[in-house]
């Protein structure tokens, strides 16, 4: 928080300018991290002195929106948000804010002070969401589900006229652009009070455009007490992956315009989890076995969290083990060595022979590699013809 240690001289920035946001709000909750968000106001001309400071000190500006007179300043390992003010003074450019945590301004100079209209530092300490009116957070919708993102991120409390606006309103954000709801959701499916504020999701109907109808929020959401058995670094990928395919349908995913990558993942999730016969997936035949591992093989503790607890720990003791052949399926020879070895080209047949070995190492009918190529051959004269 100290300009000292900024990447350019802040003595460049125009007279009246102001630190806000949620740097300070961080900082005032001893949470701020490495990642040096800086949200700064200033009184005119937000954009052209980001392009300035980008010249001056080898940034990159990008221009955040035009007609509000919004950039960002890329600097070293700094993201720097320029604004310009919002109304006549610092006053009612906090006043036209969100919440109240997020109107508290730090004045820059020798001498900082804090000010703070609507005494968010109160609410701050009282661990309480307060929105400064209700038409704060029609101007922008998407302040809706930004609400319920920082209860979930510093596990705050709605006070009881911010909780009925949003339930009055939370329909209105199908009026947010897709990619803001998203960035939203992300954070939210990954923050630490997730449990807290998923029964305000379920009652506020905000996502039930996008949400997964399938179960209609009626069974329980994957919640941090499934995660006992997983590792912090399995849990930070397993968990906010469950969540967001209990959250979302497929169809919402695409209206949200979620990366290819992300749809796929919690489309697979979601067949797989269908698919659950309560059993541990024990009556699966062995080529849907195999299948669920190929498509889940990075993702499978997020299905491991909806097994009973005895078999979490069977699932996960398999899956750390990276030679487990079912676990980690792959063929016990590669289409190179095939090749050079059986003289078979690239092709239809190749694949099929590829699929046919990781079958049978997988389900432990093969071991090393002369048998493999033992079995290789055979399986290539009794198919090469039929092929």
């Amino acid at each position: 928080m100290n300009p000292a240690r900024w990447p350019f001289n802040i003595h460049e920035l125009p007279v009246g300018s102001f630190l806000v946001g949620g740097a300070i709000r961080d900082a005032l909750l001893s949470r701020l991290d490495r990642k040096y968000d800086v949200d700064l106001v200033v009184q005119h001309d937000a954009i052209q002195l980001v392009r300035n400071l980008a010249v001056n000190y080898g940034g990159k500006c990008v221009v955040l929106d035009e007609t509000r007179d919004m950039a960002r300043l890329l600097l070293k390992e700094w993201t720097f948000d320029f604004a310009k003010q919002s109304g006549p003074n610092l006053k009612q450019d906090l006043l036209s804010r969100d919440f109240t945590l997020n109107a508290v301004a730090l004045t820059l100079g020798d001498n900082p002070e804090l000010i703070d209209p609507t005494n968010g530092i109160e609410d701050l300490r009282n661990k309480r969401l307060v929105a400064i009116h209700e038409r704060n957070l029609l101007q922008d919708p998407l302040r809706l589900i930004r609400g319920v993102r920082l209860c979930a991120q510093l596990g705050f409390n709605f006070d009881s006229d911010t909780c009925d606006w949003i339930m009055t309103h939370a329909k209105t954000l199908t009026f947010v652009a897709s990619e803001r709801i998203q960035s939203e959701l992300l954070q939210i499916v990954s923050a630490p009070f997730f449990d807290e504020v998923m029964p305000f999701l379920k009652g506020s109907e905000m996502l039930s455009l996008w949400q997964n109808s399938a179960h209609s929020f009626s069974e329980q959401a994957p919640s941090l007490s499934d995660t006992r058995l997983l590792s912090l670094e399995e849990r930070s990928s397993a968990l906010p992956l469950a969540r967001l395919t209990y959250l979302i349908s497929d169809k919402g995913m695409q209206m949200l315009r979620f990366s290819r990558k992300q749809y796929q993942r919690c489309k697979l999730l979601r067949q797989w989890q269908d698919r659950n016969d309560g059993v541990a997936y024990r009556s699966l035949k062995e080529r849907d076995r195999l299948q669920l591992h190929i498509d889940l093989e990075q993702d499978l503790p997020a299905l491991i969290l909806g097994l009973p607890f005895i078999e979490q720990a069977s699932w996960l003791k398999k899956w750390r083990n990276l030679e487990d052949p079912l676990f980690h399926p792959a063929s016990p020879l590669d289409g190179h060595s095939i090749q050079s070895n059986l003289s078979l080209p690239s092709g239809p047949l190749l694949g099929s022979l590829l699929r046919y070995l990781c079958h049978e190492r997988a389900f432990g009918r093969l071991v090393g590699r002369d048998q493999a190529l033992k079995t290789a051959r055979y399986w290539l004269q009794q198919n090469q013809a039929i092929m």
